[in-house]
């Protein structure tokens, strides 16, 4: 495996470890929590829009990699997509309500699908490099 096929494999997982831990720091500062969920109405509008937009873009990646996945690789990004499209619906719900909850869920949800697939990947990748064993 060349130095940048395993820089595509290692990238997600750095961004998925960096999700969960902003998500344990917000939960922890309620000032900050508080102003991250309600920011004002125009803001909280584009906020919302861009999660829907975000959420129906993943599922459409989703539907693409699930349905014509060859291999297993597109399949785990296929279901990854998934995850990150409940997320995204997740996010906007919290703005749309004025509620933290959905945002922190939003990004544990997305930040442990993104480990979680990422380690399934690298394995995938790692098996292929290998070759077939006898």
């Amino acid at each position: 495996m060349t130095d940048r096929a395993a820089a595509r494999l290692y990238w997600p997982l750095g961004l998925g470890l960096a999700a969960l831990v902003v998500g344990t720091a917000f939960g922890w500062n309620a000032g900050l929590l508080q102003r991250l969920v309600t920011p004002p109405a125009l803001v909280r509008a584009a906020l919302v829009g861009t999660a829907a937009w975000l959420g129906v873009e993943m599922l459409r990646r989703a539907l693409a990699g699930l349905t014509n996945g060859e291999d297993l690789r597109t399949l785990v990004r296929g279901v990854r997509f998934v995850f990150l499209a409940v997320a995204a619906f997740a996010a906007g719900s919290g703005w749309l309500l004025g509620n933290a909850l959905p945002l922190i869920a939003a990004l544990v949800i997305a930040g442990v699908d993104v480990v979680e697939t990422s380690f399934l990947l690298i394995v995938v990748g790692a098996r292929r490099s290998a070759g077939p064993s006898d």
